[in-house]
C-alpha cells in the first residue's frame, strides 16, 4: 500500500496506459480520479476501478477536456472539495496528432496536437498547484513520449509537445522545489494501445516506412507492458519527498527502484535530463 492516504489524479485515463497507472495507484492504496473525454469508456473505466478498489479506496469519474481551463480547474475544485486535496498528478493525457510531412498536414490539427499534449498538460499542472503549494508537498508526472528524445518525422507535432512538455517539467520542477512538490517525466516504453493501433492505421506513405515497419514490430511482440510504466508512477509518487525531480526516467532502461538511494548524486548532474550534446562529449576538440 505504497500509496495509501494519496489522493491521485489521472487524465486519459479511460484506457490504455492512462487505466492501468489507475490499477495500479489503487491497489497502491489511492484514491484516484480520472477524467476523458469519452463518455462510454470512463464509465467503464470507472466500474472496473470501483470494483477493483471495494471499501478500501474512494474513486470518482469525471468527463473533462484538458485544453479547457473551466473544466479542469471545476475538477480539481471538485475533488478538494470531496476529499481535500490532490496529492498527485499523472498528466497523461495525449495524441499523436496528424501524420505526414508538415506543409501537407492539416494545420488546425497540427495546432490541436500541441494545445493537448503541451498546453492542457501545463493547465492540469497550473489547477494542482495552489493546493500542492498550501501543504507543501506533492508529485507532478508527465508523460514524455519518444517524441521528448527523438526526432520524428512525420510526426512533428507529437515530437516537438513532447520535448516542449519535459522542458517544462525540469523547469516547473525547479519552480516549486522549495514547496517540497517533485516533478518528473515518465517514458513508459513502446506501448501496445490504442496510439500504436492509429499509427499502423495511417500506414508507412504518411509515416514513414522505417517507423511503420518498428511500429509493425513493436505490435508484433506486444509492446512494453503497460505495468511497467505503471510500476514507475507508482514509484515515483511514494517517493515523491526523495530529492529526485526534474528529470526524465525510463521505465525500461533505468533503475529507478534505486533512485532513493541514488538522489544524492542526481542532485548536481544532469543525468536524465534534455541537454545539448556537444563535440568533447563524444571525444572531439572542435576548439
Amino acid at each position: 500500500m505504497m500509496l495509501d492516504g494519496q489522493r491521485a489524479l489521472i487524465t486519459g485515463a479511460s484506457q490504455g496506459f492512462g487505466l492501468a497507472a489507475a490499477r495500479a495507484y489503487v491497489q497502491a492504496g489511492a484514491d484516484v480520479a480520472i477524467c476523458a473525454r469519452g463518455v462510454e469508456a470512463l464509465a467503464q473505466a470507472e466500474r472496473e476501478l470501483t470494483a477493483l478498489a471495494g471499501r478500501r479506496t474512494r474513486v470518482l469519474a469525471r468527463t473533462a477536456d484538458i485544453t479547457r481551463e473551466s473544466e479542469i480547474v471545476g475538477l480539481v475544485r471538485e475533488i478538494e472539495q470531496a476529499w481535500g486535496g490532490v496529492d498527485v498528478l499523472l498528466a497523461n493525457a495525449g495524441i499523436y496528432g496528424p501524420k505526414g510531412p508538415i506543409e501537407e498536414v492539416d494545420w488546425s490539427e497540427w495546432a490541436r496536437a500541441v494545445e493537448i499534449n503541451l498546453l492542457g498538460n501545463v493547465l492540469c499542472c497550473r489547477a494542482v498547484l495552489p493546493g500542492m503549494k498550501a501543504r507543501r508537498k506533492g508529485a507532478i508526472l508527465l508523460m514524455s513520449g519518444g517524441g521528448a528524445t527523438n526526432p520524428m518525422p512525420r510526426l512533428s507535432a507529437y515530437a516537438a509537445s513532447k520535448a516542449g512538455l519535459v522542458r517544462f517539467g525540469e523547469s516547473l520542477a525547479r519552480e516549486v522545489q522549495e514547496f517540497g512538490i517533485a516533478v518528473n517525466a515518465i517514458a513508459p516504453g513502446a506501448l501496445n494501445t490504442r496510439l500504436l493501433d492509429e499509427v499502423l492505421e495511417a500506414g508507412p506513405e504518411k509515416i514513414g516506412r522505417a517507423f511503420y515497419d518498428q511500429m509493425v514490430k513493436i505490435k508484433a511482440q506486444g509492446g512494453t507492458p503497460l505495468e511497467k510504466g505503471a510500476d514507475l508512477a507508482v514509484f515515483l509518487a511514494a517517493h515523491a519527498g526523495n530529492g529526485v525531480t526534474g528529470r526524465l526516467i525510463s521505465a525500461v532502461w533505468d533503475p529507478w527502484a534505486r533512485l532513493d538511494s541514488l538522489a544524492p548524486e542526481l542532485k548536481d548532474s544532469d543525468i536524465y535530463t534534455l541537454r545539448r550534446i556537444v563535440p568533447k562529449d563524444r571525444g572531439k576538440d572542435w576548439e
